[in-house]
């Protein structure tokens, strides 16, 4: 169990990460070789196999991070994420792509993973956030903290809350360290869905 400071709720492990630490506001976990989280449409196979640090958080608010990915093998990554099950998550993801360009990547799984590339990013950070809104979540992705660009907008399953939280994948890699910085918990309604202001 772990506490995150400015975040209401218990946080727990789903599946056990090579290493983790937080402190001083910074939490960092290290994905084992070949780990991630994936319902492979064309194959029925499923992965969920990514260390996540997760809670839930009811209501409407909002979960914001700097995310920094030690990038090294295609599909390494660092996510915010959403969990109610193996068939049953969506995860908001700074992933390095197959071509080696890091990327904001969003996954919505209802059975089937429905897999998304947004944004090219040219740095080795950016911050991500999840808005809860009740029934419905949204994605947003900013180079600042402070301007928000609208990534993807779903309802994951009705009439349950979900558990949110940290995930670090390298499903072709290693392994994988992601670092989670500037974390911050906003409750209430999101004013404005597609600005994401």
């Amino acid at each position: 169990m772990q506490e995150i400071d400015g975040v209401p709720g218990t946080f727990r492990w789903l599946g056990a990460p090579a290493s983790a630490d937080y402190g001083a506001g910074v939490l960092s976990m290290r994905a084992g070789p070949r780990t991630d989280w994936f319902a492979d449409p064309g194959t029925d196979e499923v992965a969920a196999t990514a260390p996540a640090l997760v809670a839930p958080l009811p209501g409407a608010f909002r979960l914001a991070a700097r995310v920094q990915v030690d990038f090294r093998s295609t599909f390494d990554a660092g996510a915010l994420v959403l969990w109610h099950d193996e068939r049953r998550w969506a995860k908001l993801a700074f992933e390095r792509s197959p071509q080696g360009q890091p990327m904001i990547v969003s996954v919505v799984t209802r059975g089937e993973s429905d897999d998304c590339n947004s944004i090219p990013i040219d740095s080795d950070a950016i911050w991500l956030r999840v808005a809860s809104l009740g029934a419905a979540h949204a994605f947003h992705a900013s180079s600042d903290g402070q301007t928000w660009q609208f990534v993807r907008y779903f309802r994951l399953a009705a009439a349950e809350t979900p558990q949110i939280g940290f995930e670090a994948q390298s499903p072709y890699g290693d392994g994988c360290t992601a670092r989670f910085s500037a974390l911050s918990y906003t409750p209430g309604q999101l004013p404005d869905l597609r600005n994401g202001s």
